[in-house]
């Protein structure tokens, strides 16, 4: 049966491919409890290989994915062959990953999970867990209402209460680090929690986020200062002192965003639900919608080597804009259903991840429709 992990009196988890990946996982009837998950290394499966995917990046020349049971797949082909990372402390999902570096990585996943690696993803280590970042951002919402008097803060106080009472089953959606050191998680309910040590501490940025109303948070991705998170009902937040503080960045949308992007041009560029794609060139002041062509979820974005910017949508469509953004065309390259999200490996090939595994766009035909 599917078990949702994310439940509410709201109805903010609409029924795409995408959230159904991310935020709900198979079990069977006698399946072990979310804290046996957390301590059952990942199984070593023949078949994990054509497994749900839910993200893929670069980490120097080799591509990492990651996915359903603690599965974690690489490759040193620039994507014609896998093999699965023998050594992971949890079974449970993991929804994202990132390398700065090409031997340092992390990822995250259900039951607030955070694992790291030092070897290019052949083994993993447990940073942080659900349990640890509830109690995170219970501490932090204690201190801040010491400080600051009042109903906002004594309500933040009982929403991380309620965290803790729950136990680690929120989820992880989002990952990044800008280097070695400095990174930042995303997550259900506003979970958000950064580290500025590599990960060996880490500390609540949920008071800092002017997410009063809990809203899920899909993404985070930054470049030095300036930091962007994107989540439900048109959340969108940007922070340009590396996660000191943040404010709220409102375009004309209310559905969710499962992205944003900064372009070369410093464009920003935020996607999601319905086919929706909205663009601003003055910081986020004012917005401007672009034509995607149907309404299909775009689940993913990427810039390219040739500074062009790529969109993927459930469909498996693959959208090309070579104008900041402004407009896009569809890639007549063979679609992947239920897309969750691609990279570019090193030799130009695109790597698209989903339901059923990893897909490789030979370069030939990725480039040939680059230059129509």
């Amino acid at each position: 049966m599917m078990r949702p992990l994310l439940s509410s009196c709201r109805s903010v988890v609409p029924a795409t491919a995408l959230l159904a990946a991310a935020l709900t996982f198979t079990v069977p009837a006698a399946a072990a409890p979310v804290a046996d998950l957390l301590e059952l290394p990942a199984a070593v499966n023949a078949r994990a290989i054509r497994s749900l995917q839910l993200a893929v990046t670069r980490a120097g020349e080799r591509l990492v994915a990651v996915g359903e049971r603690g599965t974690v797949l690489l490759s040193d082909d620039h994507g014609r062959s896998w093999r699965q990372a023998t050594r992971v402390p949890v079974s449970v999902a993991l929804t994202d990953v990132h390398f700065p570096t090409p031997q340092l990585g992390w990822a995250v996943g259900h039951s607030g999970i955070v694992l790291h690696t030092a070897d290019g993803g052949e083994s993993w280590e447990r940073q942080l867990d659900g349990k640890l970042a509830a109690q995170l951002a219970l501490d932090d919402a204690q201190a801040r209402a010491g400080e600051q008097a009042g109903e906002q803060a004594a309500r933040r106080v009982r929403e991380a209460e309620s965290l803790v009472a729950d136990g680690p089953d929120k989820p992880f959606l989002g990952v990044h680090f800008v280097d070695a050191q400095r990174g930042w998680v995303v997550g259900a309910y506003g979970l958000a929690l950064g580290t500025s040590d590599g990960g060996k501490s880490w500390h609540s940025l949920m008071g800092r986020i002017p997410n009063q109303r809990g809203k899920h948070l899909y993404q985070v991705h930054g470049d030095g200062d300036l930091l962007l998170v994107s989540g439900e009902q048109g959340a969108l937040f940007r922070s340009t002192d590396g996660g000191a503080s943040f404010a709220e960045v409102r375009t004309p949308y209310a559905g969710t965003y499962f992205g944003i992007l900064r372009t070369r041009a410093e464009t920003l560029m935020a996607f999601g639900l319905r086919g929706n794609a909205w663009r601003s060139t003055d910081a986020g002041a004012s917005w401007e919608r672009v034509d995607t062509g149907q309404p299909v979820t775009i689940a993913a974005g990427h810039p390219l080597k040739d500074g062009s910017l790529l969109l993927g949508d459930e469909s498996g469509r693959l959208l090309r804009s070579t104008d900041d953004g402004h407009s896009v065309t569809a890639l007549a390259v063979p679609p992947a259903a239920g897309l969750t999200g691609f990279a570019q490996a090193a030799d130009g090939a695109l790597i698209l991840s989903g339901p059923r595994g990893l897909t490789r766009v030979e370069p030939d035909l990725l480039v040939s429709e680059l230059k129509k």
